[in-house]
């Protein structure tokens, strides 16, 4: 268990002691003095047990951190999350990934994240290039800088350019939010003898992409599969 006190980072493991089920997931125990919350949702991809029969009250668990505040919450999951969490993408942030897939508009770029980030082909060189397969093959390394992160659909677009000055700043969509329905913050606030009643939420709808968006997710989705 983490010691009390101790501030944990995205994605760091923890062992814990499950003190409460109920219906929207449990709350652990992971010796910070503060209960965390491992939602339903959290199980580990594939897993095709409901979640009682993976998660017991009492019952010893690893899990890793998801989400931090500063207020002390933690969410957790239980499934191992990639190299580099989504949490700590942001613009300007330089990795060296793998170009997976090369397309008329760009390429694909693994850099360890949840999913592949995207090079527009105008993004790909400081000078003119007419095609993405010019300038990157699949399976090359390359170097790459953050541009902008969407959080819904989770989208990293990227710039193979060494250009700092190319980058002009973009305003990032605003993050995922874990959201806790009303009746489980009420439960899991008893069981913790919390009666804190501030809970955020965003439920607030994006507009629809443009087509060329989507069909660069549609593209990305078959890319994660494998097809």
């Amino acid at each position: 268990m983490a010691e009390v006190g101790q501030r944990l980072d995205v994605g760091a493991e923890v062992a814990g002691r499950v003190k409460h089920v109920g219906i929207y997931g449990a709350l652990v125990d992971i010796g910070t003095g503060q209960d965390a919350l491992l939602h339903i949702s959290q199980l580990p991809n594939g897993e095709e047990r409901r979640f009682e029969e993976v998660v017991q009250a009492d019952s010893e668990i690893t899990a890793y951190v998801y989400k931090t505040r500063r207020d002390g919450y933690v969410a957790l999951t239980m499934e191992k999350p990639p190299l580099v969490p989504w949490q700590s993408i942001k613009q300007g942030n330089i990795y060296t990934g793998e170009v997976i897939r090369v397309e008329n508009f760009g390429v694909f770029v693994d850099f360890g994240a949840e999913r592949p980030g995207m090079v527009h082909v105008s993004e790909m060189a400081d000078g003119y290039v007419k095609s993405p397969s010019d300038v990157a093959s699949i399976g090359q390394e390359v170097e790459v800088r953050v541009i902008k992160k969407s959080g819904r659909p989770r989208q990293i677009d990227l710039s193979m350019k060494k250009d700092e000055d190319a980058l002009a700043p973009v305003e990032e969509d605003a993050e995922d939010e874990i959201e806790v329905p009303t009746s489980m913050a009420q439960a899991f606030r008893r069981a913790m003898g919390n009666t804190e009643e501030n809970l955020d939420r965003n439920d607030k709808k994006r507009a629809p992409r443009r087509d060329h968006r989507s069909r660069q997710e549609e593209i990305l989705a078959r890319t994660l599969r494998g097809s």
